[in-house]
């Protein structure tokens, strides 16, 4: 059997660890992208400029050599190639040996811990910056030739005046370390090799459900009101990754608790009013929430081509409930649904759209009062009560 170690080099050839450098002197031949391979060019050993897993497993499956030095830039752990070579040659079983990670070398540069810091990759995957920024003192986030965009991205969600390191080509000869403000981003240029720290001494951590009604920017558009989003949202039961759609999201109040729930994932808001997406997008930016997107559009044909929701909240279909109900179960059948009505039509024509997909769904009925001070006293007012009903695809016990 041949012995494969993937080795991560770490920054450059001056933050190779001891143990990485023996494996790389007992090692037959080197594999590695051309960079890594001409730091180690005085060791004169047939060298093999590739990156790609595939290629590599045909060079392998071709030589004679029974030791073999995968090299890989930084720590194989972190967004590195490692992780598809391991797959791509698990019949080798190959070994991983850890390198020095542009997270551990840029904050000791910086010296700052990171030990509670989130990290990210903005280099050509989609992510919530902005999510990650309000939530965390400290951000880490590889970058490309994107930054400005990150920039503005984070300007127009209220965290302009934040603090950022700036490390480019750590490692290197080139290396640059710098701090900013996040709005000066936009105005220079970087190397494509370019990682951030974004610190937030403010940070939110929260998950908030139940927002005061009064933190909302409302217009004329309908509302879903506290008790009643708690509860609903206690039955979405949303996951930090999770894909939601709210479809009739009005003002956007249970769009945005769901947007706080799925930090790491996204969210939809559909509404065919386009005043209530203008009130969405202000409530988004107000509460620093770049993983929501808002839709103007009559469900469910605007539902099309999207990521598949694994929750969804109904609480307006324009007497389109069995449509798209009918879709969405299409797409995904272990979806967890929660509808709001406020006529006990409504409530059972959202009960007869699950029962006809198979779902028996849950109804409850919820009826608030809010104290009114009236002189010396207090007053119960009575809101319009709400039916809530819920249900879950796929799952034995809602099945007829």
């Amino acid at each position: 059997m041949k012995e494969i170690n993937i080795i991560g080099m770490g920054m450059s050839d001056k933050t190779v660890t001891w143990e990485a450098l023996e494996l790389i002197h007992e090692a037959d031949i080197l594999i590695g992208a051309k960079r890594l391979l001409n730091d180690l060019s005085y060791l004169n050993k047939p060298s093999y400029n590739s990156y790609l897993s595939n290629e590599i497993a045909e060079i392998i499956e071709k030589t004679d050599a029974s030791k073999i030095a995968i090299l890989v830039s930084g720590d194989v752990g972190f967004y590195s190639a490692a992780e598809k070579l391991v797959e791509t040659l698990k019949e080798y079983k190959p070994n991983l040996i850890s390198g020095i990670s542009s997270v551990s070398y840029f904050f000791a540069k910086c010296n700052l811990p990171w030990k509670d810091a989130k990290l990210i990759s903005c280099h050509g995957i989609d992510t919530n910056i902005v999510s990650s920024v309000r939530r965390n003192e400290y951000t880490f986030a590889l970058t490309g030739k994107n930054i400005p965009d990150l920039g503005k991205e984070l300007i127009k969600f209220g965290f302009g005046d934040l603090k950022v390191w700036v490390g480019e080509n750590l490692g290197s000869e080139e290396e640059f370390i710098s701090s900013c403000k996040i709005c000066d981003l936009c105005s220079k240029e970087y190397s494509s090799l370019t990682v951030l720290i974004i610190e937030n001494p403010n940070f939110d951590s929260r998950n908030r459900i139940g927002i005061s009604d009064d933190e909302f920017i409302r217009g004329k558009v309908p509302m879903t009101k506290l008790e009643v989003r708690s509860v609903c949202m206690s039955k979405l039961s949303i996951s930090p990754n999770d894909i939601a759609y709210d479809i009739g999201c009005g003002t956007g109040s249970v769009t945005i608790e769901m947007g706080l729930s799925a930090y790491d994932g996204k969210v939809f808001a559909f509404d065919k009013n386009e005043e209530a997406i203008g009130l969405l997008e202000q409530n988004c930016e107000k509460f620093h929430l770049d993983n929501v997107k808002a839709i103007c559009g009559l469900a469910p044909e605007c539902l099309q081509d999207l990521p598949i929701p694994n929750v969804v909240f109904i609480g307006g279909s324009s007497g389109n409930m069995d449509e798209i109900v009918n879709y969405l179960y299409g797409i995904n059948n272990k979806l967890r649904f929660v509808i709001t009505a406020v006529t006990i039509e409504n409530a059972m024509a959202a009960l007869n759209s699950l029962k006809s997909i198979g779902i028996n769904g849950e109804i409850v009925q919820v009826a608030v009062s809010k104290g009114r001070k009236i002189g010396d006293l207090h007053m119960l007012m009575a809101q319009n009560p709400i039916f809530i009903i819920s249900g879950c695809g796929f799952d034995e016990g809602n099945i007829d």
